[in-house]
Formats: C-alpha cells, structure tokens, sequence
C-alpha cells in the first residue's frame, strides 16, 4: 500500500494526469527558469496555505528540496533559511511573513540543474508544494536575445525596432549593443511572472535605402569567469515603389544607322518592378512594349528624333525615366526654339497622361518576388 502511495504522488508529480494532492501549500512561481553559469538566478515565488491558517506573526522558514517532492532523503533539502542547510548558495530575498517567497540562487554551476520544491515551516503549518515544482536549467551559453520590429516595413513608415534579453539574475544584467546606435539606452522591464528582461530600442522612417539592412543586436552578460554574449540579427525586407529610373544605351551612342542598339531600362524596387517601354516622336507617344527590360532593333534614320522612355511600376508606384535621344551619325541637334520648347512640354503631358493610363486599366498588377530575385533590376544583353 505504502509504494501505491509513493507511485501515485510521483505521477501526480510528473503532471501525467495533474496534480489533485492538497498538501497545504501552493506557490506561484515560474515553471521553467533558464540561468546562467558564473551567474545567479532571482526567482519569484509567493505561497498560499490551503489547508491550515497562516500565522505572519509566527517564526517562519523557508526550505528548498531538490528532486525530491516527498522528502524521502534528507540530503536533498539544499537550503534552509533558519541557516541550519545552506548546501546550495541561497538567500529568501523575500519577507515571509508577507507569503512572498522570492529566492536569489547564486554562484551557478550546471550540476544545480534540478527540479525543485519549496516548503514552508509554520508551526503548525509545515508544507510542501508539491503540485508546483520549479524546473531549474543551468546553462553554459546564454540564449539568444529577440528582434521585434513594429510596424509594415514599407517605405515612409516609422516603426520602433526593440531588442531584448532575458535578465534571469537582475543584479548582473546584460549589457545590449547594436549596430542602430553607438551607446543605446538599456532599460530592464519587469514580466508579469516576476522575471525581468533588458531591453533597447529606436524608431526609424523607413526608406529604400533600408532594404537588405541586416540589424546584428548582442546581449553580453557579465559572469564570474568574465564575460559571455550572445548575438542575433535580422535583415529588413523593405517595400518602396520604384526609384532611380533610367535608360542605358549600348554601345554608347553616336551611333550608325544600321548598326544594333541596346537600349537597357534601369530601376530599383521592392517588390521588383514591371516594366514598360514609350516612344515620343512628332507629338505622338507610342508604347513599344511591355515586361523586357531590354529592347534590341536596329539604328535608322527615323531614331533621330525619337524620345525614348522607360517606366517601371509596383503596387506602391511607379517611376518614368527621363526621355533618351538617340545621337545618329550626320544627326545635328538643332536649337530650343520657343516652338521646340512647348512641343516638348506637351509630350511629357502626353506621356503622363499614357502612364495613367496603364494604371487605371490594371495593367500593373502586384508582382510576387521570388526568394532569390535580385532587387536591382538592370540587366544587360550584349548587342
């Protein structure tokens, strides 16, 4: 009968089917708790008394087990706040009387890694809390601290950028770097579970230019033997409609009629950018083509007084090169007249009007950008 006891209370224990035993006292503390080695451990503990009353004004002590729920080894009770056990480097930080039972582990070594529960001595109120046993982890490492951007990473959208690291042992928290801000403010923040975490942050505008930024945030944590950090980083993946637009001319121009030309549509944009081709000749613009960021033909004549433009376009904006006249061979660009003046202000009206056009008929459509697409959209074909 005795070792059906001992078995029930080991799967109550375990969680198996979860804990019904009334043994007098429950806690509140954290299940799981990661530490440091060559550092300490702040634990957060407050009890309840279920069974019998709680005297505050009674001599009251608190006890640390390991591995050990039912006290079936002596050996295992590592502290005692009366000072009788001090096996392991513990202090009660905590006003007893005030059921707070908060326990500053010191000194650290991976060999405490245990699971651990507490106890309260009353008189007559001695018990053990059984159903809330505290799992200790000592590790050699200390883990990774987080990254946590807030906001839509688009361009001219401010979002607050944090990076924070757990602080089990407070009085020796870690000190965040990044590479955001030379000397960032560290502020530690208390968990509504009573553990702490240290934290850093900044608020950016973004813009293009913050495409493809890698953030590298590290936690270093001062330890007996020195120090020992942690690192992580995260790459921002910024959308911005297309910029720095242009027309790129191969080979370089003045050119002879007959000979191939290349004409290259250059722009940055995140997601990549569809393209489309304009000409503008005699006051009439012409779309010439659509979705190839190069357009091959052969130099004539009629090139001479042609325009060429280049749009690209996403689902944020879209951007229209500058206009790119073909030098020809025997071609003499004759002077701004007042009459040449408002011919060319009428074309760019004109083109614009062509630009509105496609995005009011749909045709730029958001594109999906594959994992491995680079963002920079020039291409070259030899000619």
């Amino acid at each position: 009968m005795g070792a059906l006891t001992v078995a029930l209370s080991l799967l109550c224990v375990s969680g198996a089917f979860g804990c019904f035993q009334d043994t007098g006292l429950l806690i509140t503390a954290p299940k799981t708790m990661e530490a440091l080695r060559g550092s300490c451990l702040m634990i957060p503990c407050n009890f309840t008394t279920t069974k019998e009353e709680f005297i505050s004004t009674r001599t009251t002590y608190g006890v640390w087990i390991k591995n050990d729920s039912i006290w079936q080894n002596a050996n295992n009770v590592i502290y005692n706040s009366s000072g009788t056990v001090t096996t392991y480097p513990m202090k009660i930080t905590g006003n007893l009387r005030q059921r707070n039972c908060t326990t500053l582990f010191s000194d650290l070594i991976t060999t405490y890694t245990d699971t651990y529960y507490f106890r309260i001595e009353n008189r007559p109120v001695k018990a053990t809390a059984v159903c809330d046993p505290l799992r200790i982890n000592v590790r050699d490492a200390p883990g990774s601290p987080r990254l946590n951007i807030s906001g839509d990473l688009r361009e001219n959208v401010s979002v607050t950028i944090t990076c924070s690291a757990s602080t089990p042992c407070p009085h020796l928290p870690p000190k965040l770097t990044w590479n955001l801000q030379a000397e960032p403010d560290n502020h530690r923040e208390g968990n509504t579970d009573g553990t702490f975490t240290t934290k850093i942050q900044e608020t950016i505008t973004l813009s293009d230019q913050h495409d493809g930024l890698t953030i590298n945030c590290s936690a270093s944590y001062p330890v007996t033997e020195g120090i020992k950090t942690a690192q992580t980083q995260q790459t921002l993946n910024v959308s911005y409609s297309p910029t720095d637009t242009s027309v790129l001319v191969s080979p370089a121009d003045p050119l002879s009629v007959g000979s191939p030309v290349n004409l290259t549509c250059c722009c940055r944009a995140n997601p990549p950018a569809r393209v489309f081709w304009l000409t503008v000749s005699e006051g009439r613009a012409e779309q010439i083509g659509a979705d190839t960021r190069v357009r091959g033909f052969t130099a004539s004549d009629r090139d001479r007084d042609r325009l060429f433009y280049c749009g690209c376009a996403n689902h944020l904006g879209l951007q229209l090169s500058a206009g790119r006249q073909l030098m020809v061979k025997g071609h003499v660009l004759g002077p701004f007249t007042a009459p040449l003046i408002c011919k060319i202000l009428g074309i760019v009206v004109l083109v614009s009007a062509v630009v509105t056009l496609h995005c009011c008929s749909g045709f730029f459509t958001k594109p999906v950008k594959s994992a491995t697409e680079n963002d920079y959209v020039e291409s070259e074909v030899p000619p």
